[in-house]
């Protein structure tokens, strides 16, 4: 018998032993770091509310409790008792029953009330009908994202159980090493922005922690081949951690399964839906500049298929030695810090991703209480000695401030932004200022994938900051419903009919200008010195945003603009508004270690340029005495 098998026998015997002598336990196995225990009684399992809190504190596990099929209310059935429980105003939209696992996954606009205080409503539905509920959110505004990541999940419950089933058992799977020691191996990001990718491993695991591309520089990716990487086969991976959806981050996420790779991603629910977002853009944009995709579209699908979302502050086995926690950085949508807790105390590493540490209009400013950490591997974007960005008040202000200047001049406002993150951000500042009358109330274009980030921000209203959730949960005053904002889905068309039009704002991708819908209304918009371009966030190096920003007027045109012979002098006002960044500026990043709580022994400053990551660094090791490293590509660093 395997470790695995003794080990769920144990398990059994003891959940026997816990639970009341009438319930009965046909079952225990693992679905990813979840153990699933399958009763034919599931009504008295829903009876006692405290009794699943108990086993997964005596068990120190998560657990999820599954009828047997043959136990279960016919759908029909059950589907009228289910509604009678739920109250109207939950605004139920879907009942969807799966016999092989009795799930019921119900689809509401309020799913707070299918809940039901401490979990009451979902138990009574369980009481009522031996179904176990399983509660998702109908989005305010329709994502196909959304949709589609959710019908192709249902199609592939199957595979996807036995995935999960395989993963469980590699997560509990009997340790074979005797030494202690940990290693974090740097492939991407180092003195640089871009292409961030880490490897943490023990002797007993190997984790990947992001695979991001460069932006703005083709064909520099993380050095995957290494033998600490995919040197030694990609199946030698463990598990793989997203920290966030941007494309520094996940581009390359489904090239691991081009070469082999079968295991699990972790992140949060919001983050796998806009990798798959935004990673088949990143598709797309490479077929329209004529470049060669690194993957195939099926890839992304494989990446959806091995996530396994988990929410923040849940500790999560992701193998024998590595318990993994995912907490709020605040940086966009399910960004995360990603906490391991390494043996049985033996050492704790946090990787920060890309982090905003105060509250923005969209986000709760990162978290950075732990319960140790030893090493902390710190994004540097904005490490450097000079930079500080603009008070968020006094950003809006300008913004404001230049909106109206265009306003009077007859002209319009064009923003690059990412369509995630800094758009949303943007769109809040623009729907109070028009609400409060301090910019004129016109038009607000959104181009590119900005609408439908947008519905997916809606679909996830609980990862957005306290005050902003609750307007949309409660007040039914979504600000991302305002009538000023138009979805641009009209191509060209509809472009040079806005272009021809009255002032108005633009929100297109890219946000670094590096092709995409931004470089269309630069050749429509470009020679018109009444409108003006308006940078709000990060240019990274080798980006056409970068140099224009940094006073070129001489713009590629024609095709998208990439690549192409053709140029455009652009007449253009440019104007750059710091302060709407998702990244912590340098005193940010500063108050972020001094208030950490524990704070490291060590910082890893990485993600940023090489003058930014060794300022900070610098910095951090004379203010707090604390070892710190601006590392190369490539370095290793043993802990213990």
């Amino acid at each position: 018998m395997s470790r695995v098998e003794q080990q769920l026998e144990d398990i059994e015997e003891t959940i026997l032993q816990e639970v009341p002598n009438d319930i009965s336990i046909s079952n225990v196995t693992y679905e990813g770091p979840e153990l699933v225990v399958y009763t034919r009684d599931p009504k008295k399992f829903a009876q006692d509310g405290d009794l699943v809190r108990r086993l997964a504190s005596k068990l120190r596990k998560r657990i999820t409790v599954r009828p047997d099929p043959d136990v279960l209310a016919h759908p029909d059935e059950a589907r009228e008792q289910i509604r009678e429980v739920i109250p109207d105003e939950a605004g139920v939209t879907d009942l969807d029953f799966h016999a092989d696992t009795g799930e019921v996954v119900i689809e509401a606009e309020k799913p707070g009330m299918v809940i039901g205080r401490h979990g009451s409503t979902m138990r009574e539905i369980t009481q009522e009908v031996g179904w176990t509920p399983e509660v998702v959110r109908t989005p305010p505004i329709e994502s196909s994202t959304v949709k589609n990541v959710r019908n192709f999940l249902k199609q592939e419950r199957d595979e996807r159980r036995d995935i999960l089933e395989r993963i469980g058992r590699q997560i509990h799977r009997e340790e074979m090493s005797d030494d202690e020691w940990v290693r974090i191996t740097t492939l991407g990001c180092c003195r640089e922005v871009g292409r961030a990718s880490f490897i943490i491993s023990t002797p007993e695991t190997r984790v990947l922690v992001d695979c991001g591309d460069k932006p703005g520089a083709e064909g520099e990716v993380p050095y995957l081949q290494v033998p600490e990487a995919l040197g030694s086969g990609a199946s030698s991976l463990d598990a793989v951690v997203l920290t966030h959806a941007h494309l520094d981050h996940s581009a390359l996420i489904p090239l691991l399964f081009k070469y082999g790779y079968d295991g699990p991603i972790y992140c949060t629910e919001p983050t796998r839906d806009l990798m798959g977002l935004l990673t088949l853009d990143y598709l797309d944009v490479a077929a329209k500049e004529g470049r060669a995709p690194p993957y195939e579209s099926e890839m992304v699908r494989e990446a959806i298929k091995h996530c396994i979302p988990i929410e923040y502050g849940d500790v999560t086995d992701i193998s024998p030695d590595i318990k993994l926690t995912l907490h709020n950085a605040g940086h966009i949508l399910g960004s995360s810090i990603a906490h391991f807790h390494i043996g049985d105390g033996l050492y704790n590493v946090a990787f920060s991703g890309d982090i905003h540490y105060t509250d923005t209009r969209l986000f709760n400013g990162a978290v950075n209480e732990f319960p140790r950490v030893e090493t902390l591997v710190l994004e540097s974007t904005y490490g450097g000695r000079n930079d500080y960005q603009t008070d968020q008040a006094d950003s809006e202000r300008k913004l404001k401030e230049v909106i109206n200047d265009t306003y009077e001049k007859d002209g319009k406002v064009l923003i690059p932004a990412f369509a995630v993150g800094r758009s949303q951000e943007i769109m809040l500042v623009l729907e109070e200022a028009m609400r409060n009358g301090d910019i004129p109330e016109m038009p607000v274009h959104l181009d590119g994938m900005i609408w439908e980030a947008t519905a997916i921000h809606t679909t996830y209203p609980e990862y957005l900051r306290d005050d902003l959730r609750d307007r949309i949960f409660h007040d039914d005053e979504n600000p991302f419903l305002a009538e000023q904002f138009n979805h641009i889905d009209g191509g060209e068309d509809e472009r040079q009919e806005v272009a021809d039009g009255d002032p108005c704002i633009i929100l297109s991708t890219s946000g670094m200008v590096t092709g995409g819908p931004i470089m269309s209304w630069l050749e429509h918009l470009g020679t018109d010195a009444d409108s003006k371009l308006v940078f709000v966030g990060y240019q990274a190096q080798g980006t056409l945003g970068r140099r224009i920003q940094n006073g070129w007027d001489e713009i590629p045109v024609g095709n998208g603009g990439a690549g192409r012979a053709n140029t455009m002098t652009m007449h253009m006002d440019v104007e750059t508004v710091d302060g709407f960044s998702g990244h912590a500026d340098r005193q940010g990043l500063e108050n972020f270690v001094k208030t950490m709580n524990p704070r490291p022994e060590k910082v890893l400053c990485v993600h940023g340029d090489e003058s930014s990551t060794q300022d900070l660094s610098s910095a951090l090791y004379h203010e707090y005495n604390m070892r710190t490293f601006a590392p190369k590509n490539l370095e290793t660093f043993r802990f213990i």
